[in-house]
């Protein structure tokens, strides 16, 4: 069974978006050999998703509201087969925080599509930042799914 880890900041919007949708995608997929899990580099732990995030999942059918943030760690990271962070800055946080990460660990939309780009924080920006940041996170996972699939 192969890890995959989603890293953002707090992990209670970008990344446990991620988590959710992307075992709503390996579920649909009937894709069964991969664990899915994520975390924040400045995660305040047991902090409920946000709101906005547990709202927009709702409207897909994907349930994330007992999801508990948690902080990023050296088990997390060393568990972890494949680790996908949300901006190249929480990247370059792991690569210069945890030994053993290179090589494992991209930016969602560079393992998905080659690109050097971020996947925008909507925090406290309203729902329709939350309906973008969604949009965008899950284009990239039905990409990455489609890889794992190869």
């Amino acid at each position: 069974m192969r890890q995959v880890l989603f890293v953002c900041t707090g992990n209670t919007c970008r990344s446990s978006m991620a988590e959710g949708l992307f075992k709503d995608i390996l579920d649909r997929k009937e894709i069964r050999n991969i664990k899915v899990d994520s975390a924040g580099v400045f995660a305040m732990e047991g902090s409920r998703a946000s709101k906005e995030a547990i709202e927009i999942l709702k409207k897909e059918g994907i349930d994330i509201s007992s999801h508990r943030a948690k902080m990023v760690n050296k088990e997390l990271l060393d568990g972890s087969d494949l680790i996908l962070t949300m901006t190249r800055s929480h990247k370059d946080a792991l690569i210069n925080n945890y030994s053993g990460v290179q090589g494992k660990v991209y930016t969602l939309k560079e393992y998905a599509f080659g690109l050097e780009e971020d996947i925008m924080d909507p925090y406290g920006m309203g729902l329709r930042a939350y309906e973008e940041s969604k949009k965008e996170i899950e284009e990239a996972l039905e990409k990455i799914a489609e890889k794992i699939q190869e």
